[in-house]
This record gives C-alpha cells, structure tokens and sequence, in this order.
C-alpha cells in the first residue's frame, strides 16, 4: 500500500473535516497516512502521494496555517519532481476568489516539477454543505489507482 501525505489548509475547520474523513477511508484500504495541520518541507515525504485539502480565505488566500509552507516551497524552490499531489480545494462560489487560495499552492509546487495524480476537486460550499461527501466520492473514483 502506499504512502500518502495530507497536506491540509483551513481556517474554519471544514477542510480539516474533509482530511479526517480522507485519512479514514485511505487508512481502512491500507494505506499509510499522515496528516499535516502545520506543514513543513522536511516533514513531509516527496516520494508519498500528497492530496492537499485546502479551503481559500479572505480575498483569495491561502489559509493561515498553510501559508508557512508556501513560503517555504517558493522560497527555497525544493526539487518536487518525485511528488505526484491530488486537489481538493474548498471554497464559497459567491466570492469572485472561489478556490482561488489553494491554486496558488499548487502553482508554486508544480514549479518545483511536481505532477498532478489526477483532475483536482473544487467543492462549492453553496451547492455542498457537507463537503466531506464529493470529497469522498471524489477520492472513490481513483484511490484504487494509488
């Protein structure tokens, strides 16, 4: 089974939901997984699958306690080539920022070489007020792919 690293960014919680409810059903297929509320470069493994679960705050920002770590990544450019990294992003379609936060994450992983694993997730709060559902189907459709 593999290794799978849950980089997670939140500020009101929902999106830290979301991780546990992804750790559960990653963990009850096996899986090693370690989950990351304050991420660090030498903490997490780059040759794990990284599923980042984040929300956006305030005007299309990263949460708080995510932003360490992008500092850190575009900072110090690490060589990403090995992590492959799957997307949840979380956000409100009534801000003109919708998701808009964790892209800029992901941006700046990718110019690290990093490659997505498969099509990212964005849940609409308006449409899904429980997010932990899409994200769980989300992850059903291709977990048996890791």
């Amino acid at each position: 089974m593999a290794k799978i690293e849950v980089i997670v960014g939140t500020t009101l919680g929902s999106a830290e939901y979301v991780a546990d409810e992804m750790m559960a059903q990653l963990t009850d297929q096996g899986h090693q997984v370690q989950v990351h509320l304050t991420p660090t470069l030498c903490e997490i493994d780059t040759h794990a699958l990284w599923i980042i679960v984040s929300s956006t705050h305030g005007a299309g920002d990263l949460p708080d306690n995510i932003q360490p770590f992008f500092n850190e990544i575009s900072e110090q450019k690490p060589d990403l080539s090995q992590v492959n990294f799957a997307l949840c992003a979380i956000g409100d379609s009534s801000y003109d920022t919708f998701c808009q936060g964790p892209e800029k994450l992901i941006s700046a992983i990718q110019d690290c070489d990093a490659k997505a694993f498969v099509d990212k997730i964005q849940i609409d709060v308006q449409l899904d007020p429980v997010p932990e559902d899409p994200a769980l189907a989300w992850l059903a459709q291709w977990q048996q792919d890791i």
